[in-house]
This record gives structure tokens, C-alpha cells and sequence, in this order.
């Protein structure tokens, strides 16, 4: 699954710089994460970044975006141009 922040995000800005994707952004209120460039920090790290330095525990699992570790492997590969979406 991708993950998503919830409205108790605080805008404390730690989140950001942390994730290796460029997945987190300013939205209109609050942080947001793009699902189609999150991959939990697979292939990066052992655990999502944006989780760990989190003060108010606001990055959850986004439940509309249900995705195996398999699959967020894939997308890591194709962001990192390691696999070509043909392949």
C-alpha cells in the first residue's frame, strides 16, 4: 500500500526531505503523499522515513491504494529507471 497523511498533520515540514521518492508535497491544507510514487521506502530503506520522523504519528497505510510488497518493489524498480514499464 501506499501511504497516505491524515488531517492531524501538523505542517512541521520533517516529512518531506525524508522521503527518497519525492512523494510528499505542501497540498492545499496539509502534506500529501503522491500513491504513484510511494513505495513505503522499499528499495531504499528497511521502513518508510516519513513514519519514522513523524512527531504526531499522522502517515498511515492509505486504504484506497492496496498494494503488495511485490508490486511496490516493481514501482521502485520503474522509478529508479532499474525496469522499463514494458519489461
Amino acid at each position: 500500500m501506499a501511504l497516505m497523511i491524515t488531517d492531524e498533520c501538523i505542517n512541521c515540514d520533517v516529512c518531506e526531505p525524508e522521503c527518497p521518492n519525492s512523494a510528499i508535497s505542501q497540498g492545499t491544507e496539509i502534506y500529501v503523499i503522491d500513491p504513484g510514487k510511494c513505495t513505503e521506502c522499499i528499495g531504499h530503506y528497511d521502513t518508510p522515513q516519513c513514519q519514522q520522523v513523524c512527531p504526531v504519528d499522522c502517515i498511515i497505510k492509505n486504504p484506497d491504494v492496496v498494494e503488495t510488497g511485490d508490486q511496490l518493489q516493481e514501482k521502485f524498480l520503474r522509478l529508479t529507471g532499474q525496469k522499463t514499464s514494458a519489461a
